[in-house]
Order: C-alpha cells, then sequence, then structure tokens
C-alpha cells in the first residue's frame, strides 16, 4: 500500500488554498514561505496532478485543488477535534494550552511550573505547536506570533516585543562601524528582523552579509552561542541566553520587533482556565522584555 502523503505538506496545502497565497500561508503556519511552496509542490507530485495555477502574484486553485480541498479541511479538522478531546476529557480541571515551539522552549516552562506550584490540583496540557488550530476552541488558550499588521480583533497581545543583537562573549568588540564585517544569521521568513535593527544603527541594510540561515530562531541563538556569528532575534526568547552568560548584546538597541506573541481564549472558560488566565497575563505583564 502506498504511504499517505506527509501531514505537512495537507497542512501547507489547506492554508494556502484558504490564502490563495504561500505568503499568507507561511505566516499562519509560523515557517517560510519556501517551505510551504516545497511542501504544496511535494504533495503535487505524490498526487501527480497540479493543485495550483501559479500567476505571477496571485494563485488560483485547479479543479482538482478545488475538489480536493474540502476533504483536507474535513480531515485535519478530524484530527485536531480528536486530539483535543484526548488531551481535555481525563479532568475537568485539565487546561490545555497551546503555544509555538518557539516560546514553549523559552518562556512558557517556567509559567506553568510556577502555576502548578500553586494550583497542585489542576492539570496542564501544553500543545507545542508549529500549526494553527484549525478547530477553532481547540484550547483553552491559544498563543500565537504575529505580525504587527496581522493582529485579529480577539487577539490579547501578551507584551511590547524588542529586538536585540546578540553573540557569544568573544564578540564584545563589536561597534557599529565593524558590525558589517562579522558574520550574520538571519532567520528565515523574519528579514524585518535585520532591517529594523539597521535602521535603529543608522546602517544600510545591504551592508548586512549573510553567513548562517535557520528557519528556527533556537537554532539560530544557539548558532550564535556557539561563536558562528551575530543574530537578531525576539528578546523574550534570546533572555534565556543572556542570562546564562551564554550570549550577550555588544551593542544596545531600543528596537520594537514587529512580531510579537498574543493569546486568545476559548469561548467559555472552566474556572481552571480563567485561573490560568490571569496567571499567564500577570506572567507577561512582569516579563522583562
Amino acid at each position: 500500500m502506498k504511504s499517505l502523503p506527509h501531514l505537512s505538506f495537507l497542512r501547507s496545502f489547506e492554508a494556502a488554498a484558504r490564502h490563495l497565497s504561500f505568503t499568507s500561508a507561511a505566516d499562519e503556519l509560523n515557517c517560510t514561505q519556501a517551505a510551504v511552496s516545497n511542501h504544496v509542490r511535494s504533495l503535487e507530485d505524490y498526487l501527480g496532478r497540479p493543485l495550483f495555477v501559479r500567476h505571477a502574484r496571485s494563485l488560483t486553485l485547479t479543479d482538482v485543488g478545488q475538489g480536493y480541498l474540502p476533504s483536507v479541511q474535513r480531515a485535519l479538522q478530524d484530527i485536531d477535534t480528536a486530539t483535543a478531546s484526548l488531551i481535555t476529557k481525563n479532568s475537568t480541571r485539565a487546561v490545555t494550552v497551546s503555544c509555538p515551539v518557539s516560546l514553549t522552549e523559552h518562556w512558557m516552562p517556567q509559567v506553568m511550573a510556577g502555576f502548578h506550584a500553586q494550583h497542585p490540583k489542576i492539570e496542564l496540557a501544553l500543545n507545542s505547536t508549529v500549526w494553527a488550530d484549525l478547530q477553532e476552541n481547540a484550547s483553552d488558550i491559544t498563543i500565537t506570533i504575529a505580525h504587527k499588521d496581522d493582529v485579529g480583533a480577539h487577539d490579547l497581545k501578551l507584551w511590547d516585543e524588542k529586538l536585540v543583537l546578540v553573540a557569544a562573549p568573544d564578540y564584545a568588540e563589536i561597534t557599529a562601524e565593524t558590525l558589517a564585517q562579522e558574520r550574520a544569521i538571519h532567520i528565515l521568513g523574519r528579514p524585518e528582523y535585520w532591517d529594523a535593527i539597521c535602521t535603529a544603527l543608522g546602517m544600510q541594510k545591504t551592508r548586512i552579509p549573510v553567513g548562517f540561515q535557520c528557519n528556527s530562531t533556537t537554532a539560530a541563538l544557539e548558532l550564535a552561542a556557539a561563536g558562528a556569528g551575530v543574530v537578531v532575534a525576539p528578546k523574550s526568547l534570546a533572555m534565556k541566553f543572556l542570562n546564562r552568560g551564554d550570549l550577550i548584546e555588544p551593542l544596545t538597541v531600543d528596537c520594537p520587533s514587529p512580531w510579537t506573541y498574543y493569546a486568545t481564549f476559548k469561548d467559555r472558560m472552566t474556572p481552571s482556565a480563567e485561573l490560568f488566565k490571569d496567571w499567564l497575563m500577570t506572567c507577561a505583564a512582569e516579563a522583562k522584555i
């Protein structure tokens, strides 16, 4: 029996078909436009038929794509609903939180550990997400990262994100004049990070060469900590490295980030979920970003 297409291919196809844009799909799925395009191309190769007509600045679905989309959406919704049901049915006191992998690796563990210390009888379930939830209200609390121009009406900002320029301690002597000579680590899908820092430093954007490219902020920070170069990243994700002394800020820049984290909440919250919501927002307000 022929193996089924990878779930990520179907996720990318579904998002691109809704938006009719690989770029918008990539923003929703928190990955790069190239990744979405490659996923769709791989799915088309698997099926042996094109799903999109690619125009210069837009997409349209082929007849095959239009016919395939409803079935894919139903299947993905069934998967999300079944997963959420398994997570939440064990206890009415359980709270389910969906959060991007980037934040679960840096800030969220301390938040959840602190809440558990005060409310040990409330079970917490953390879904580290790469994809946006297709099923609305699948989680009690959903945290996403969004661009300032794409914020939803019900999204509640956790904090005003800042960008920091960081590198290993060996890079302490970097100046604004010598920065263009260093190896730059670029996070794919976030070119505005380096653009914003260059603007804040009064530099030309074209002066920053590419040394490394990563599709993961954590990987980019680890590369910088290993001495591979200089990276611009959200302060909320870099703080753990800075506090440990693995990274330093050779240049201190007050630079707002165009991307930050937002929370949305289930329409009907249980008392346990309300308690965690209050705890989450208190921790966010106290975050030293």
